[in-house]
């Protein structure tokens, strides 16, 4: 699993759950990124299209649809980030509207008061009330809280979690996060917050629902920026329990920021050995962006407002296009490209959106796209309606998956676009014939 450079968070939290599976006791180790973990799991026996479309004769059109596709009728195609529970709204706070100003909630009542933390502590095992009552007890120290915590896998992809009162914890979240009340009342309905990174690396689809490995489904109702270093998202504590999280690994510290060299150096002389302390920044307190730098409906920034550019230039048919933009990924065949296209939209001829919300003629969702996105065609515009845009970014996104380097990790790629073992299978018997049409 990704993780931050340096840090290492949750191994000994691993370390002592496969102890404690050992002993036949409480069964969960990690959390991996979230997807059917067999083919069972995604419901139904796959379908392999084999016939394929005459590529050379289909030239891209780069232009949205003149009318959106109606509600009652969605798009029949699966969408690369979406899968079953995808019908549910999702919150994607990245995209809501302002939020209120400090000290306010969303009904405009009072919020939390806010306790940043400074320090995140992560333990191999729980924390005694002794050292917490040490911990509270050095100078500067203002406040602290313990939380459970561990990692769970999903399809061999893991996620670290640590696991909340939302009453408690919505004090140490950032303002403009504890100001979102759909956050605690997903936490409260026992499911699953993602971190906004986590989120984007791993291609989690908010609204849909996860198997993890050994453990209950799980939806991943929203993401926002935690900002704690190497934890991938919230849970509640109940949820926390029934995935075999760890009590009380996890402990925040509070103080004044200009104590917090000071204070890291106190609080590991009172850890036992394998503890790890954590600085966390004074910069997590700032207010996510929430407006796009581009639109939405073109997507397509690297982050920094900076439209990310590949020469794939203006083809004029699909099968030099899929061709030209498969060079984006060394490694990887257009015939996938191809297949997903002809998956997704039939090549251009139905670029929703999707009843899920994607987009274009590579069925992107924005939020994906506005990571993934690239500008194919060299206009300064990174366009999801665009083929020219659309089939290298998803070339790029692909290849950010691991699909270069083929065998599983070109599965695993497909399955990271359309989280289904199914879709992966008809994927690759579309390509196999793409590669006979077109030696």
């Amino acid at each position: 699993m990704s993780r931050l450079p340096g840090l290492r968070l949750f191994v000994p939290v691993m370390v002592a759950l496969t102890a404690l599976l050992a002993l036949g006791g409480v069964a969960l180790a990690m959390i991996n990124a979230g997807r059917p973990a067999t083919p069972a799991a995604s419901g139904g026996s796959t379908v392999v299209e084999s016939r394929v479309r005459d590529l050379s004769a289909i030239a891209p059109v780069a232009s949205p649809p003149a009318v959106p596709m109606d509600s009652a009728n969605p798009d029949p195609n699966p969408t690369p980030d979406a899968q079953a529970g995808a019908d549910r709204v999702p919150h994607d706070l990245a995209s809501q509207g302002p939020t209120p100003g400090p000290g306010t909630g969303e009904t405009g009542a009072p919020g939390p008061t806010s306790t940043p933390p400074r320090l995140l502590v992560i333990s191999p095992s729980t924390l005694t009330e002794q050292t917490k009552e040490d911990i509270s007890r050095l100078k500067y120290v203002q406040k602290i809280d313990s939380f459970d915590g561990g990692a769970v896998k999903v399809s061999g992809v893991g996620l670290n979690l640590i696991a909340v009162d939302p009453a408690r914890f919505r004090a140490w979240a950032p303002r403009a996060v504890a100001d979102q009340q759909r956050i605690w009342d997903a936490l409260d309905r026992g499911e699953f917050v993602a971190d906004n990174a986590a989120a984007r690396r791993l291609g989690l689809v908010l609204g849909s629902e996860y198997q993890v490995d050994g453990g209950p489904r799980l939806r991943a109702a929203a993401s926002a920026a935690f900002g704690l270093p190497g934890v991938d998202g919230i849970v509640g504590r109940e949820t926390g329990r029934r995935l075999g999280l760890l009590p009380g690994v996890a402990l925040l510290v509070h103080g004044p920021e200009k104590a917090a060299t000071v204070l890291r150096t106190r609080v590991g002389r009172l850890l036992s050995p394998g503890s790890q302390v954590v600085a966390v920044s004074g910069a997590r307190t700032v207010k996510p962006t929430l407006k796009p730098t581009v639109k939405a409906a073109t997507g397509g920034t690297t982050g920094t407002g900076r439209v990310r550019r590949v020469t794939v230039g203006r083809p004029a048919s699909y099968l030099e296009l899929y061709r030209k933009a498969a060079e984006v990924c060394p490694g990887l065949s257009w015939t996938v490209l191809a297949a997903i296209g002809q998956v997704e939209s039939s090549h251009g001829r139905n670029n929703g959106p999707s009843s899920a919300g994607a987009l274009g003629p590579m069925q992107f969702m924005p939020a994906t796209w506005k990571a993934y996105g690239v500008d194919g065609d060299g206009d300064g515009v990174a366009d999801i309606w665009n083929p020219y845009d659309a089939v290298p970014g998803a070339a790029n996104y692909l290849c950010a998956n691991g699909a270069g380097r083929g065998g599983k990790k070109l599965e695993k790629a497909i399955w990271f676009y359309n989280h289904s073992w199914s879709y992966v299978a008809k994927v690759m018997g579309i390509s196999r014939g793409y590669a006979a049409t077109y030696p």
